[in-house]
This record gives structure tokens, C-alpha cells and sequence, in this order.
């Protein structure tokens, strides 16, 4: 659960929630290929289990009243990485802002795999 503060009183985002949103703007950036599990829940999950999770890779965190989203992701090889973590970087800003009215402080954009075609 995600609690800001603000001058008008407490708002609470679940963590489901947040990472449903931003799974669907990051899937429909092109050139990425899929979400990378991170973390040691995700990875002990994925023993476990071998279907995909909504929030496989994804790690969002409030700081004073703004959010902090971690990203983790696979790209298709001989893409221009830069470019794609810029899209991914202002979509995720954009949805999440729009759809909640919370401000994003940063979006940490980590390609942890490369595939081809």
C-alpha cells in the first residue's frame, strides 16, 4: 500500500493497482519485449510459479508525497536503449499522473535482458 500525505488528507494506492497501471503503459512502449522479475519476492515467486505476475519487475514507493518507480525490463537486441527508456520513462510519468493525480519523482528505467528476434 502507497500512503501520501498531503494538505488535504491521506490517499491510499494499493500496490496492485499501481503496478497494473504501469505494466500496461510499459507493455505498449515499443521495443520492449517483457517484464523482468526483480527482487527476492519476485524471484522466489517465480520457483515456485511459472506464470507471469502483474507486478513482475515493477517496484513503485512513496517519498514525502511524490512516487519512485523502479522499472526492470527486457528489449529487443539492436534497439536504441536510450530512446527506449525516454518513452517508457514519460508514459509511465503521463498514466500515472493522469490516472491518480500523485506526482512522479523519478521512473528508474533498469534493462536487465536483451532479445532477438
Amino acid at each position: 500500500m502507497i500512503r501520501i500525505e498531503n494538505h488535504l488528507g491521506t490517499i491510499e494506492v494499493s500496490q496492485e493497482y499501481f503496478c497494473y497501471l504501469i505494466g500496461d503503459a510499459v507493455s505498449d512502449c515499443y521495443g520492449v519485449t517483457a517484464m523482468v522479475k526483480s527482487g527476492p519476492k519476485q524471484g522466489l515467486r517465480s520457483v515456485f510459479s511459472k506464470r507471469s505476475f502483474t507486478d513482475d519487475g515493477i517496484h513503485v514507493r512513496g517519498e514525502g508525497d511524490k512516487l519512485i518507480v523502479d522499472l526492470h525490463i527486457s528489449v529487443m537486441y539492436g534497439m536504441n536503449i536510450s530512446e527506449i527508456a525516454k518513452s517508457i520513462v514519460n508514459k509511465v510519468r503521463y498514466t500515472v499522473e493522469e490516472a491518480t493525480g500523485l506526482h512522479v519523482k523519478k521512473v528508474n528505467v533498469f534493462i536487465d535482458n536483451m532479445k532477438s528476434e
